[in-house]
């Protein structure tokens, strides 16, 4: 499964970035370059999947790909897929992440959860002390929280969970072995839940794939809990963990700024940055934002001539772009690319 994402990934970027790229892609990285690659390759889905993956990891799989002639390697670290590499990436499996919209946020929703199980499971055995299974000191406040809010000593909110989980995991596309991912990490009374390495050798795969298996199957369960009103609990329990401030602090601050009617160099004199680093921030709201209008720097013609030289050679390098289209800056191209073709 890493391998086919990392393919995927690969095969949109193609020729037009660094293999490293993708890793920051991959660990959601906050940064301008990396947020604007996202949006100009369509990558949201992967965004931030992996925050803590290690680059020695990435670097194997990448070595992998060499040696199955997947990839051609520049010294720059720019790279090329092979053919091979490209029969194989239309092979692969269509995903369904949203790793845009929840970067991790996840696995705050399952702690969440299986806390609320674990607590629930004692409760009912009539025991008030035990280890619990997070050990997040935030996790466990918000659970002493929601417990007392639905008033658990009643006994009713086990059986409305109970259904809840049932109907949601019944009504996802995936396979009964995935959904068993999410039941087999859940822990009880006298019940540990498996740890990644047990479910891995179950699987027969590797734990880096298990997990990935995993937080495939948690952006598709919180997305169909967000987008009905059949889950009143999971609701809850997944309250505000989907990302709706799309933008990175610095550029909300700067749209504020814009949307008064500043222009950009009074907003350069206000925030006292760098003009490339204010522009920055407007080419993420161009991307971001549906009803940013990018009239006021490039006229529809110019953005129409950027797109026409852009199937044409079949790029989306700036450089190569601005050898065609000289008469715009740098920043005109990315606020044309960023916004999309209309």
């Amino acid at each position: 499964m890493f391998y086919q994402i990392l393919l995927q990934i690969f095969q949109k970027l193609n020729n037009e970035r660094t293999v490293s790229a993708a890793y920051h892609i991959l660990r959601g990285k906050r940064s301008g370059q990396t947020i604007q690659d996202v949006g100009l390759f369509q990558l949201h889905n992967y965004f931030g999947l992996l925050p803590k993956l290690p680059r020695a990891t990435f670097d194997e799989a990448v070595s992998t790909f060499l040696q199955y002639s997947w990839l051609n390697m520049q010294e720059s670290g720019h790279y090329s897929i092979k053919k091979l590499g490209l029969q194989r990436a239309e092979q692969t499996t269509t995903f369904l992440f949203d790793g845009w919209h929840y970067r991790g946020n996840e696995h705050i929703f399952f702690a969440r959860l299986s806390l609320i199980v674990q607590s629930l499971s004692y409760h009912k055995e009539g025991i008030r002390s035990f280890s619990p299974i997070s050990k997040d000191v935030q996790v466990q406040s918000w659970v002493r929280a929601f417990l007392q809010n639905q008033q658990y000593q009643t006994g009713q909110i086990q059986q409305q969970l109970y259904d809840e989980c049932l109907h949601v995991l019944t009504a996802l596309p995936v396979t009964d072995a995935n959904k068993q991912l999410f039941l087999y990490r859940l822990s009880g009374h006298s019940l540990p839940g498996w740890t990644w390495q047990q479910l891995s050798s179950e699987r027969k795969e590797t734990v880096l794939n298990s997990q990935l298996a995993f937080i495939e199957l948690l952006h598709i369960l919180l997305n169909e809990v967000h987008a009905t009103e059949d889950y009143p609990l999971l609701s809850i329990i997944a309250a505000e963990l989907r990302v709706k401030a799309l933008l990175t602090d610095s550029a909300q601050q700067t749209a504020y700024l814009y949307e008064q009617g500043y222009s950009v160099e009074q907003i350069v004199q206000i925030r006292k940055l760098k003009q490339s680093t204010i522009e920055d921030h407007l080419v993420e709201l161009a991307m971001n934002e549906p009803n940013f209008s990018i009239g006021p720097f490039v006229s529809y013609e110019e953005a129409e001539k950027v797109w026409q030289a852009s199937k044409q050679y079949q790029t989306k390098k700036l450089k190569a772009l601005h050898d065609v289209v000289n008469e715009l800056s740098y920043f005109q191209l990315r606020l044309v690319l960023a916004k999309g073709e209309v």
